[in-house]
């Protein structure tokens, strides 16, 4: 079944949630901040997507972070440990379908994504 991660009032969040609805796709929802992700969810996350197209980098709590967190956010050693206590600045959503992982949305996207598992 697909995951979908990110945090529930988000607009982004809202248009996919409505997209996937719309066109019968059933998931799971997995809220960044409750009840947060593991480690091990993360770790997982990670052997699917590269740590560069998961961090939000154009997000407010990008640019809100010290000069050594955004370091950290992006050394795939202290990663997680960062993006556990700042989870806005995964990007939304974060689909896990298998062993496929996408971020952010476009109903452009979502339609060559998804449609196909449709038939």
């Amino acid at each position: 079944m697909m995951i979908v991660y990110g945090i529930k009032n988000c607009n982004t969040m809202k248009k996919a949630f409505t997209w996937l609805d719309e066109h019968h796709i059933a998931y799971e929802f997995v809220d960044y901040r409750n009840p947060g992700l593991s480690t091990e969810t993360l770790q997982g996350i990670l052997k699917l997507i590269d740590l560069d197209d998961l961090v939000n980098k154009r997000s407010t709590s990008w640019r809100a972070l010290s000069d050594s967190d955004k370091e950290a956010v992006l050394n795939p050693a202290t990663a997680i440990a960062v993006l556990q206590a700042h989870p806005t600045l995964i990007k939304r959503p974060l689909i896990v379908e298998g062993s496929k992982a996408y971020v952010g949305f476009s109903e452009e996207a979502f339609t060559q994504q998804f449609v196909s598992s449709l038939s």
